[in-house]
Order: structure tokens, then sequence, then C-alpha cells
């Protein structure tokens, strides 16, 4: 008796998710790469370490919807994005094709790898010593890593596209792509390098 075989879904029936490999070792536990026909979990896996079962495309698109928060500070962003999925997955969609289109390559393979690229290794925290307060460098866990690297990609974006003639969806692609190819013009790797060279002082 042969054993049935289940198909191999695509998300969205577009994108193969079987053979994106994550190649750097410290995230490989954080981005879930888990291939589902559609990508809403619904608030499902809000547990400790929850974020790391949702797919790594679901958790752009919920940043997306979250946009605004920079720090204590709350800016006006590129309206586009809202709370409704629809929205902001069609967001996510549009910038994956401009994506293919212009690197012709699977883009959940050019944002894994963009995030690899963006996310820090170090940052400071504030310790308190005898009544003084100290930077202190620290490692940054890999939840953490994959989180602060989405949510770069989602203000670049907005910077990006706010009061220019870009869409929020083109931002989105530009900022992933210069992501992808490391280039120290992307908001995301100049955040990851900026919070290095801190950690760097701060030992």
């Amino acid at each position: 008796m042969t054993e049935s075989k289940l198909p191999n879904f695509k998300i969205f029936d577009l994108y193969d998710l079987s053979e994106i490999k994550v190649e750097d070792p410290g995230l490989v536990s954080a981005i879930n790469l888990e291939p589902k026909l559609i990508l809403k979990s619904q608030g499902r896996n809000v547990s400790k370490f929850g974020q790391a079962k949702t797919n790594v495309v679901e958790r752009l698109m919920n940043k997306l919807a979250v946009s605004g928060h920079r720090n204590k500070k709350h800016r006006i962003e590129k309206g586009d994005a809202t709370g409704k999925y629809t929205k902001n997955m069609k967001i996510v969609l549009e910038a994956f094709r401009l994506i293919e289109k212009r690197l012709k390559q699977n883009p959940v393979q050019v944002l894994v790898k963009a995030i690899e690229n963006a996310a820090p290794r170090d940052e400071t925290t504030i310790v308190e010593y005898g009544g003084a307060r100290y930077p202190q460098a620290v490692d940054v866990s890999p939840l953490r890593r994959v989180n602060l690297s989405l949510k770069h990609f989602c203000h670049g974006a907005s910077d990006k596209a706010f009061n220019k003639k870009k869409t929020l969806a083109q931002g989105l692609a530009e900022e992933i792509i210069m992501a992808y190819e490391d280039n120290g013009e992307s908001y995301s790797v100049r955040k990851k390098k900026e919070a290095e060279a801190q950690a760097d002082s701060a030992r």
C-alpha cells in the first residue's frame, strides 16, 4: 500500500515555500515558512513564542497594520495600511509581484535573505548600578531580530511612499530589495548598523 502524498501547497497558490532555506542558523527557529494556502491565523498564536508559529509573510502583513509607532512618538505614516487583512495583504502581494518582476526570483526567498541582512545581532539596554545608569550591550534574541527587521521594512516603505508618487507596495518592494542586496541606503540596514555601532561603543 503506497502512502498518499499531501499536495505541496503554495501560499496564495503563487509562491512555493518548500525549497526556501534560512542560511543564518540563529534565525532558523524564528522564521516560520510553513506552507498554507491562506495565511490567516486570526490571532490564534497569541502566546509565548506564538509568533514563531506564524508564517513570516503574515508577520510582515501584521507589521504593516500597526505602522506609525516609532519609539515613544507617533508619526503620521502613509495611510494605505489599515487594520484590514485584505487591504494589507494586497499591499504585500503587490510588493512580492514587483520583487519577482525585477529580480526573477521567489520573492519569499528574497524576503528571508533581506531579514537575515537587516536583523541586528547586538543592541543596547540601560542598566542601573549604584544610582547611575549605563548603556550595556546585549545580544538580541532570534524572535526580536526578525521583528525588528520586519518593523524597519515597514517604516522604510512608509518613508519612501509618504508625500511621494510611489505607492506603499512600491516602497515596500524597494526596501526589501535594498535589504536583500545589503545596500547602505536601505532604512533597515542603516538601523541595524546604528544599533550594532552603539552596542560596540557600550561594551
